[in-house]
């Protein structure tokens, strides 16, 4: 039987190992990289409460206002979160590099998070000498987590002396991708060779759907390299993915020497970051309209965070839905002003549409600007996603069992509808390869997919209904992201 001296020794050995194991978060200041980050880190403190606290370090971009805007966020509701072992630190703001002086959007915001390393580290110093939550003892940090730009990062934690993870918020198809591409470099330089064996994929991967950074071979693919190297100098690799999903691409970088791999998603922030959009009026008017739909009756078109279309594109979608006469949802916002930008709000949605466009789909379609995309997503009335194909919208799309037709933009976007369509079968393409400068998508093809998609027989609307429940059984106890994120907790804690 247990004394009290015993246990008053039990509760102090706990407050001692309570909150001192600190883990430390960076990442790029994007919001489909920052959100995951985010959640994981929460996901994280939640699943072992007692034994771990995390710190984000947020880097500060006030020339982003809906990134800033978000960042604030995080900072004004750290002191209510849910998640008291997590909290968020605000590095010092240092002026950003000259878009000018890059031609991508990778080798900028590589050079952005580069400069900041002297930050991180002091950063990092101070906070092994504050005092840890709710306990007397010496913080200890026992690994920085990176994400897949910030691997300048790991120079930091090599100094410091601490272990350094890698977190990739994108499919492990793209991570096994970007551990290839050093390999692959000679033979990207032949234009002849029109498709390519990369580990994990099942089917040769066609040149057209690489990413533009790596078509291009420019500043932002020499970074590619840089980061798919540093990659292997980490501890470990944890993806934001689960077993069920990505099986093949899994046990392959199962058998390839590389850091272990933890698969712990899907991640997602169930909620949306509606709180720190200012349009709130917006967002009730397109639920409240949604209300009124049948179920999974209407298609839902958005394009992310950072994607636009030009204006005769607009109108072939315009025109393919009006010849389709389905009910939809469509989230239009026009091309940034300036280079490396973020899209902007239209004033008025005539200026882009085919002439009477609004008029004569009133009460069968709505238009709008920015919207929560997982709130919509998880609406009853929406029967089919057409998507950029970024990773968080296929995984919050597989979460709600609403299919996808994809349309890349950008990024790797064109890699991960290969992913769905190719590999998993899980989505319909509209296209596959589109980028800016591509081909127009016609009225024709936007009315035959969206038509292909809305089916009610559809092939691909039964797999996606069946993969929704995978992906949330993999987040219960003795699911396989669940025990996976367990076996990292005992890693972080044990190789201090």
């Amino acid at each position: 039987m247990m004394t009290p001296k015993d246990r008053n020794m039990v509760e102090k050995n706990s407050d001692v190992e309570m909150n001192n194991n600190e883990v430390v978060f960076i990442s790029t200041p994007a919001i489909g990289m920052l959100t995951p980050t985010v959640e994981f880190a929460r996901r994280l403190v939640d699943h072992h409460p007692s034994r771990l606290s995390a710190t984000i370090l947020l880097i500060p971009v006030p020339q982003w206002p809906t990134i800033n805007a978000y960042t604030q966020s995080l900072l004004s509701n750290s002191s209510s979160s849910s998640s008291p072992n997590l909290r968020f630190f605000l590095l010092p703001t240092m002026d950003p590099p000259t878009p000018n002086h890059f031609h991508s959007y990778v080798a900028h915001i590589s050079s952005l998070i580069e400069n900041y390393k002297l930050n991180v580290k002091n950063a990092i110093s101070s906070l092994r000498l504050s005092q840890p939550f709710n306990s007397n003892q010496q913080r200890r940090i026992i690994g920085l987590v990176v994400d897949m730009f910030c691997t300048p990062m790991i120079d930091v934690a090599v100094e410091l002396g601490i272990p350094s993870y890698l977190f990739f918020a994108s499919p492990a198809s793209f991570l096994s991708f970007m551990l290839e591409v050093p390999i692959l470099d000679t033979q990207l330089d032949s234009e002849s060779l029109t498709e390519f064996r990369v580990p994990g994929f099942a089917n040769p991967v066609p040149r057209s759907i690489l990413p533009t950074t790596v078509l291009k071979r420019g500043d932002g693919y020499a970074w590619y390299i840089y980061h798919g190297q540093r990659y292997t100098q980490t501890k470990g690799i944890i993806v934001n993915t689960f077993t069920e999903l990505e099986t093949f691409v899994l046990d392959s970088l199962s058998e390839r020497n590389v850091p272990k791999v933890y698969s712990i998603g899907p991640i997602i922030d169930y909620n949306g970051p509606e709180q720190w959009h200012p349009d709130k009026a917006q967002q009730k008017n397109v639920m409240k309209w949604l209300d009124d739909k049948p179920v999974s009756s209407v298609v839902f078109l958005c394009f992310g965070s950072m994607g636009s279309l030009n204006g005769p594109q607009v109108r072939e979608i315009a025109i393919g839905l009006e010849r389709i006469g389905c009910r939809f949802l469509w989230s239009l916002r026009k091309a940034p002003n300036a280079k490396l930008g973020l899209p902007n709000e239209y004033v008025n949605f005539d200026d882009v549409l085919p002439s009477g466009f609004l008029e004569r789909t009133v009460g069968l379609g709505k238009v709008c600007g920015w919207v929560p995309q997982v709130t919509i997503l998880g609406h009853p009335a929406i029967g089919g996603f057409v998507s950029h194909c970024g990773w968080n919208s296929i995984l919050e799309s597989l979460w709600h069992g609403v299919p996808i037709a994809t349309w890349p933009v950008y990024a790797e976007q064109q890699m991960n509808a290969f992913e769905m369509v190719k590999e998993l079968g899980l989505a319909i393409d509209i296209r596959l390869d589109y980028r800016e400068g591509s081909d127009l998508v016609m009225a024709e093809e936007v009315q035959r997919a969206i038509e292909r998609l809305m089916a009610s027989d559809c092939e691909v609307r039964e797999r996606v209904k069946c993969m929704k429940q995978k992906c949330r059984m993999a987040l219960f106890e003795n699911g396989s992201s669940y025990k996976s994120l367990g076996v990292l907790v005992e890693k972080l804690i044990s190789n201090y």
